[in-house]
C-alpha cells in the first residue's frame, strides 16, 4: 500500500484503494478501543457495591470516562493531522494497557475514577483509527470504508457488554479491565504489522495553531455544525437507554444475571449492518433521506422500549430499532463532513466527536438521576424527548435549506 510523502498528499487518483485486511484490522481495533468506555455500563451496581456508591450517583462513572473521552477528542485526535499516525496510534494504546490495569487493580474509588479518566482520555484511538481509515481510503469509497470500520465500533460497543456481564459474573468485574488490556496488547502487535509506515505530513503549525484550527472549522463549514448538533441528540439518547438498562433488569421482578443483561447488547447486531449500508448510502448522495428515516426509527424505539416489564422480547425489538437508527445517522453524519475537507480528517473527527462524547456523558448521568428519581417509565419518556428533539432540529434544517 502506497503512504503519503513527508510534504504532500496523495492525490484521488493516485491513492489505491483500501484493502479488505487492513479494513479490518482498522475495525477490529477501533472496536477494542471503544469497548472501554461501555464495560462499566452493566458492571455499575457491581461497582457501587464494591466501593459504596449510591445508585443514584454511580452514573458518574460513565461521565468521568465521557468528559476526558472528550478531552482526548480535542487534545489527541487532531495531532492525526500533524504527526505520524502510526506511531501515534501505538503509543497511545500502550498507555491504555496501563490505565487499563490500574483500573483492573483499583484498591480505592478515587483510584477507580483516576484510572477511567484515563482509559477515556485513550480510548480516542477509535477516532485516530476513523479518520486514518478515510484518508486512506478512494474518495468513492471512503463512505464504506467509514461504514466497515464503524461497524467494528458498533460490535465493540454490544459485545463490551456482553463480555463484560458474563466476565462479571464469573470472575468479577475486575477481570474485565484485565482482559480488555490483554486483548490491546494483541491489537498492538497486529497494528504494529500491518499500518502502512505513513511519514509526518510536516503541517506548518504549531500544536496550539492546530487545536484552533478544529475550532475554526465550526465556524467554517455548516455541515459540522448541523451533524455535531445530531450526534449530540442521537448519543444522548443511545446512552439514556445503555446506562440505565441494567437498573431494572437487575432489580426485581426481572432479577438478570449479568451474564444475561450483557446477551441483551447482541439484540443490536443490526446497528452494525446499517453502519456500512448506510456508508454506501451516503455514498450515492442519499445521506439526508438516510437521516429522516433513521431519526424517526429511533423515536418509535422508545414504544416498545417502555414495556420492558410486560415483555423482555418488547425491550430486544427497541434496542434493534435504536440501535439501526444511532449508527446509520452517525455513519452518514461522518461520510458527509469528510467530504468538505479531506486533507483535515483527524480534525473533523475531532470537532464531530466531541458532540458525541457531550451527548453520552448527558445522557448517562441524566438516566440514572431520573431511573432513581421516578423509575423506567420516566426514563423512556426523557429517551423519547431527546429523539423527538434531534428529529425536529433535522426537519427545521431541511426547511431552512429548502427557502
Amino acid at each position: 500500500m502506497q503512504t503519503s510523502s513527508p510534504n504532500a498528499q496523495l492525490s484521488n487518483k493516485d491513492r489505491p484503494a483500501m484493502s479488505q485486511l487492513v479494513a479490518l484490522l482498522f475495525a477490529v481495533c477501533s472496536g477494542l478501543a471503544v469497548a472501554n468506555i461501555y464495560y462499566a455500563q452493566p458492571l455499575l451496581d457491581s461497582i457501587a457495591q464494591e466501593f459504596g456508591i449510591s445508585p443514584s450517583s454511580i452514573g458518574i462513572v460513565i461521565t468521568v470516562t465521557q468528559i476526558c473521552y472528550a478531552l482526548g477528542l480535542f487534545l489527541l485526535v487532531p495531532l492525526g493531522d500533524l504527526l505520524n499516525r502510526r506511531k501515534l496510534i501505538i503509543i497511545q494504546m500502550l498507555l491504555s494497557v496501563l490505565a487499563l490495569v490500574i483500573v483492573g487493580t483499583a484498591q480505592s474509588s478515587s483510584l477507580l475514577f483516576m484510572g477511567m479518566a484515563v482509559v477515556g482520555l485513550l480510548a480516542v484511538i477509535t477516532q485516530t483509527l476513523v479518520a486514518f481509515a478515510a484518508y486512506l481510503a478512494a474518495p468513492s469509497e471512503r463512505g464504506r470504508i467509514v461504514g466497515q470500520v464503524t461497524s467494528g465500533i458498533v460490535i465493540g460497543i454490544l459485545l463490551a457488554r456482553t463480555v463484560a456481564g458474563t466476565l462479571n459474573d464469573w470472575l468479577g468485574w475486575r477481570s474485565v479491565y484485565l482482559f480488555s488490556a490483554s486483548l490491546t496488547l494483541l491489537g498492538i502487535l497486529a497494528l504494529f504489522l500491518v499500518l502502512p509506515r505513513q511519514q509526518p505530513q510536516r503541517m506548518k503549525q504549531s500544536y496550539f495553531q492546530l487545536l484552533r484550527s478544529v475550532l475554526l472549522l465550526y465556524r467554517e463549514l455548516p455541515v459540522l455544525r448541523v451533524r455535531g448538533v445530531l450526534a449530540m441528540l442521537i448519543f444522548t439518547a443511545f446512552s439514556i437507554l445503555w446506562t440505565s438498562m441494567v437498573l431494572p433488569l437487575s432489580s426485581p421482578p426481572l432479577s438478570l444475571s449479568h451474564t444475561v443483561i450483557g446477551a441483551f447488547g447482541l439484540a443490536g447486531a443490526a446497528g452494525a449492518l446499517a453502519a456500512a449500508r448506510a456508508g454506501k448510502l451516503a455514498d450515492r448522495g442519499l445521506g439526508q433521506k438516510t437521516t429522516g428515516i433513521s431519526l424517526v426509527i429511533l423515536l418509535l424505539s422508545w414504544l416498545p422500549i417502555g414495556y420492558v416489564h410486560q415483555s423482555l422480547w418488547f425491550l430486544i425489538l427497541g434496542v434493534i430499532l435504536l440501535d439501526l437508527a444511532v449508527q446509520a445517522i452517525h455513519v452518514t453524519n461522518q461520510t458527509l463532513i469528510y467530504e468538505v475537507r479531506p486533507e483535515a480528517q483527524s480534525r473533523l473527527t475531532a470537532a464531530y466527536m466531541i458532540f458525541y462524547s457531550i451527548g453520552s456523558a448527558t445522557g448517562s448521568i441524566a438516566s440514572t438521576q431520573v431511573y432513581a428519581w421516578a423509575g423506567w417509565t420516566a426514563v423512556c419518556w426523557l429517551g423519547a424527548g431527546v429523539s423527538a428533539a434531534a428529529l425536529l432540529f433535522w426537519m427545521i434544517d431541511r426547511y431552512m435549506h429548502r427557502n
